[in-house]
């Protein structure tokens, strides 16, 4: 009997949308799936040797903020310099108290799991990022690539 299979999008490239798609993909591989995640647009931040993602409190109304801020501190707030990295760094350490893996670590752990990790070429192309950008061991390829595996897919997410 063959494994069951799981297909991911990961189309977003901050610190809050890194997590599902490792996190998913380490959980899926453990439990004995074949996974594929294609990054496609933002979501190719998270194959960066040097991962540099943020927070992003803009436009995230339900995000909750350190101090209760999220009920005193008006969201245009958020739109002030310097606040996404404020936010960032109080999130990391929020996650590093609380023992969250960091998304370095998830994503070695989907390497250790033979998580196919894909990146689209045409988006490389766009963006005129190079392959030394990247970390080793991905594939790249376009939405071809994609519907073949996702065709044959159990479940197929878009994050």
């Amino acid at each position: 009997m063959a494994n069951k299979k799981l297909a991911i999008i990961a189309t977003k490239g901050t610190l809050d949308w890194g997590y599902p798609p490792f996190i998913l993909s380490s959980t899926a591989a453990a439990l004995g799936y074949d996974v594929q995640i294609f990054f496609t647009f933002y979501g190719l931040q998270l194959l960066k040797k040097k991962m540099t993602v943020q927070v992003s409190p803009l436009g995230n109304p339900g995000m909750p903020m350190p101090m209760a801020m999220d009920k005193w501190f008006p969201v245009i707030g958020t739109a002030i310099p310097g606040m996404q990295s404020i936010m960032t760094l109080m999130m990391k350490s929020k996650m590093k108290a609380k023992g969250v893996a960091s998304l370095e670590e998830l994503r070695g752990l989907c390497i250790e799991s033979d998580v196919k990790m894909v990146a689209c070429q045409m988006t490389v192309d766009l963006f005129d990022m190079s392959p030394s950008d990247f970390i080793s061991g991905i594939e790249y390829g376009g939405a071809a690539t994609f519907f073949e595996f996702a065709g044959e897919s159990d479940v197929c997410l878009y994050m």
